[in-house]
């Protein structure tokens, strides 16, 4: 093994921008265990479980808005890695993920730890490479630290996402005490990473097609955290007052004329009100939505046109009525359409005045409805949701977590709040691995809202040697999947509680023991008190009835309609 060679590649990680990397313990990988842990660059962090190690690395890769390395040995420690990968994938997160392997010779021959590790995450990685498995020829370093550059510059460009490195290895795998590893200056290829326009022609065409339509919508799906973004939006709306229609994750909150609760009331409405609602123009950017309401509406009332905003990457038809894409940012869009002079149109007024008031009317109702006390979990993450720290990053688990925060939605004075939820593949692994991700990352508190399986399925997320005083956990524990108690379909099966529901009689109050952190009951807690940094992580927990959960979520739901049916 070329352990100065090894060297140097990870030196060339660290001069493009990389300072985190996740290493997970095996002796196949100690050659990039030992090049990332002596680089003084870059902080190395141990995590013994791949799999969220994985999500912790994403987690981080997210905070930071860098790259990050994630390092394991052969074998099936590698497949461990590829829920986060896949995650990484659809929420478009730059990871680098380096996987040790054995010499080819040796695949398919009963050799330990060996399996078929060439492009073995598919399709959800920007691109496969593989290192030399022998340095024997000056050709092989100039090729290893080529792919190296390129795959670097490719997570972070266009689309980000992960790119996988295999890197096979001969023993020995250790160098000796003695062994000079002095680095020589590394060779770094940068790559230039412009913003795409559009020429005068186009807008010309933009310009004119949009004063044919009456009634515009702006859907917006899941975003990053970019206060171009919504400043953009702002100043946009300020001149042609379209209505701006999205979910929790879509980080628009801090936007007084962002319709939130869409997903609220549009399940409730009348058809007549829905077929006035049916717009003219679909305009969509950001990535997947939570609300099905929402998505199922616009399937059955489709636009005569939907055009979708994105830099770069592949089609998604996700409302089935894609009629063009226009290929560069939101903010860029917005901002320059608004310097484009549009007539204003009186239809364009009117029809926002109908979303807003049945957002007005949906919130009114939430807050009604709340006004009287009700038990269970939902009027937990209400609870909790109004008392979040002024500044900070919550996490939503899947499942009824993600829902319940979505009916609920933040204000438009918690501008300095982010959500993130892992809506890629939506999957309830790595939940918690990745809030842990942010909050090893970043001083800010984490607040992480999760359901009782999610948290146990993901419990090795605690388990490494670094204390957590950023991370506030609240576990809403109703013993089993309370979705499938919920949801048309298997609720009403005689399976369903066995097979789909799953119930188990854990609580977290040993967990917290184990890990070293607080642990307050719901029932007794001051959230006020509870949000306040100590030496670890804290975890509030409820332990609630699915029965009486699932009362008061249909009480709510039948609230709302009711409103909208007077």
């Amino acid at each position: 093994m070329n352990f100065v060679i090894l060297n140097d590649l990870v030196e060339l990680c660290a001069e493009k921008g990389i300072r985190h990397a996740v290493l997970c313990p095996g002796s196949r990988s100690a050659p990039l265990t030992l090049a990332f842990a002596r680089n003084k660059k870059i902080k190395c962090w141990t995590i013994s479980d791949e799999r969220s190690a994985g999500f912790i690395g994403m987690g981080m890769a997210q905070q930071t808005k860098t790259p990050v390395v994630l390092v394991c040995t052969s074998g099936s420690a590698a497949y461990n890695f590829s829920p986060a990968v896949a995650e990484a994938w659809f929420q478009q997160i730059p990871l680098i993920i380096f996987t040790a392997d054995r010499p080819k010779e040796w695949i398919d021959q009963f050799d330990g730890q060996t399996i078929r590790q060439a492009e073995l995450y598919g399709r959800h990685v920007k691109k496969y490479v593989e290192l030399p498995q022998d340095y024997t020829h000056p050709d092989s370093e100039w090729y290893a630290n080529r792919v190296v550059n390129e795959v670097i510059n490719l997570a972070q460009s266009g689309q980000k996402g992960p790119v996988h490195i295999n890197a096979p290895f001969r023993e020995p795998l250790y160098p000796s005490r003695n062994e000079n590893l002095k680095r020589k200056p590394e060779r770094v290829i940068e790559s230039m990473m412009g913003e795409s326009t559009l020429s005068l022609k186009e807008w010309s065409g933009i310009k004119q097609a949009l004063t044919g339509f009456k009634k515009i919508l702006v859907v917006s799906g899941q975003n990053d955290d970019n206060p171009v973004l919504p400043t953009a939006l702002k100043a946009f709306h300020s001149v042609h007052p379209w209505p701006f229609v999205g979910d929790v994750l879509g980080n628009l909150h801090s936007l007084p004329f962002f319709c939130r609760h869409s997903d609220t009331f549009l399940g409730q409405l009348p058809e007549t009100v829905k077929q006035l609602l049916q717009p003219d123009l679909l305009i969509t950017f950001g990535k997947s939505l939570i609300a099905k309401n929402l998505k199922l509406y616009l399937r059955m009332y489709q636009p005569k046109q939907h055009w979708h905003l994105q830099a770069s990457g592949g089609m998604a038809d996700t409302f089935q009525s894609l009629t063009k894409i226009i290929p560069v940012s939101p903010p860029y869009f917005f901002d320059q359409l608004k310097k484009k002079s549009l007539p204003p149109q009186k239809t364009w007024q009117t029809y926002e005045k109908m979303w807003m008031d049945l957002e007005l009317k949906a919130k009114k109702g939430i807050e009604e409805f709340f006004h009287t006390k009700r038990p269970g979990e939902f009027s937990l993450v209400k609870q909790v949701i109004e008392a979040l720290p002024d500044h900070c990053h919550i996490h939503l688990a899947n499942s009824m977590t993600v829902r319940y925060a979505n009916h609920i939605g933040l204000t438009v004075s918690q501008k300095k709040i982010t959500v993130f939820s892992n809506r890629g593949t939506s999957g309830i692994d790595g939940c918690s691995s990745t809030a842990v991700g942010h909050a090893l990352t970043s001083k800010i508190p984490n607040v992480l809202i999760t359901g009782d399986l999610a948290f146990f399925y993901d419990r090795n997320a605690f388990w490494h040697n670094y204390i957590l005083p950023n991370l506030f956990v609240i576990v809403l524990n109703n013993h089993g999947g309370i979705i499938f108690n919920l949801i048309d379909g298997p609720s009403g099966l005689p399976e369903a509680e066995e097979f789909f529901i799953t119930r188990q009689q854990l609580n977290a109050r040993s967990l917290a023991s184990e890990f070293g952190f607080a642990y307050i009951e719901a029932s007794c807690a001051d959230l006020g008190a509870f949000f306040t940094i100590k030496k670890n992580a804290q975890i509030l927990e409820t332990d609630s009835s699915q029965s009486i959960n699932k009362k008061t979520f249909e009480e709510f739901k039948k609230q709302i309609k009711n409103r909208y049916e007077s």
